[in-house]
């Protein structure tokens, strides 16, 4: 994943704060990128401080969650424990490199363990192409829990590992792969609870976990080739190459380094864009769960990770539950694509607020 350009991203906060539509007209449509500063002229005129409201789009056609009011059921426990060992049992096949053999190894156990705990897995073989030319053989993972059910959730996680460790402070180590222990072990790991939990107890709605594959073989740091859409390209693939083609659902959440001690996750740009209503009922659920001080009350930078494209191209409202962190050059958490991303990272502590908040989002 990759920020924005800054000054982008404050510009859009300010203009368009209030205004959602409009901006996502921009972001979808290219042509309309060259007068952005001429509507931006007229905006100002035209709007001054009147706002619009935005609410969630309920793609399934059913009446949405706050219409009618569902009976009491019971959530699941989550299990902190069983989630730190679906992260170290990931990061112990090694860098989980596109074309490796850990990266082979890890899909076969992922696929694995996906079907103990599924109803039904699907497994999406294709290639695709790095910024760089290189064909990475790549595998979305897909666990389907009640598939006879129409209204659906799409809970995702990213299951490679970043090819470079571009930000290490050892210049010598610009081109060795990580651990991801955070950065996209943590995720999947936290799924793979709420997978092993639903297993038991269904929450009554189809849920849908999809691990996607080639999220971080984006551009070297040093790349001096253009960046375009080169991130994220498993889930590309399947927002335009669903499991089913007729697939969709009421709303998905992506979780993304969601394992760090000290995490942080602040209301991303993008997931407030196409779903605030999804990110409200999310931050709200934490907070009563006494997470309040993980999932903070702040704004945070717009960044194009897997739930841009399912917005997108796939018309899914889909947050982004991701550590952000004002205190790094970056912005993300300090070990981010450097070697240190490993086991000594992951605060079990982090993953229980995760996972717990999601549950009592998709059971409630």
């Amino acid at each position: 994943m990759k920020y924005l350009d800054p000054k982008n991203d404050l510009l859009f906060k300010k203009v368009f704060g209030e205004h959602p539509d409009i901006l996502r007209s921009f972001l979808n449509n290219r042509l309309l990128a060259g007068t952005l500063f001429l509507v931006l002229a007229i905006l100002a005129g035209s709007f001054g401080m009147t706002g619009c409201n935005s609410t969630t789009r309920d793609n399934s056609g059913e009446e949405a969650d706050n219409q009618v009011a569902a009976p009491a059921i019971e959530v699941p426990v989550f299990n902190a424990d069983s989630a730190y060992y679906f992260v170290d049992r990931q990061v112990a096949f090694g860098p989980r490199v596109p074309n490796s053999n850990a990266h082979q190894e890890a899909a076969i156990w992922l696929t694995e363990t996906m079907e103990r705990f599924a109803d039904t897995v699907y497994v999406q073989e294709t290639r695709v192409r790095a910024y760089n030319g290189t064909i990475l053989n790549i595998r979305n993972i897909i666990g389907v829990f009640q598939p006879e059910l129409r209204r659906r959730i799409l809970l995702c996680a990213h299951w490679d590992s970043r090819p470079y460790a571009d930000y290490d402070p050892d210049p010598e180590k610009h081109y060795t792969p990580i651990d991801g222990a955070n950065d996209g072990a943590s995720g999947v790991g936290v799924l793979l609870e709420v997978a092993r939990l639903l297993s038991k107890n269904t929450p009554g709605r189809g849920i849908d976990i999809i691990l996607f594959d080639a999220e971080d073989y984006g551009n070297h740091r040093f790349s001096d080739l253009p960046d375009g859409d080169n991130w994220a390209l498993g889930s590309q693939y399947w927002a335009r190459n669903p499991h089913r083609p007729d697939y969709n659902a009421h709303y998905g959440i992506l979780l993304d380094m969601v394992g760090a001690g000290g995490a942080t996750f602040k209301r991303e740009g993008y997931s407030m864009l196409y779903a605030p209503d999804i990110v409200r009922k999310v931050w709200e659920n934490a907070r009563k769960l006494g997470y309040g001080q993980l999932f903070q009350n702040q704004d945070g930078s717009f960044i194009t990770d897997d739930h841009y494209y399912i917005n997108k191209i796939r018309n899914i409202p889909t947050i982004n539950i991701i550590h952000q962190d004002n205190t790094t050059p970056h912005g993300f958490f300090p070990e981010w694509h450097t070697t240190a991303d490993n086991m000594d990272v992951i605060d079990p502590y982090t993953l229980k607020a995760v996972g717990e908040t999601v549950l009592h989002t998709i059971y409630h």
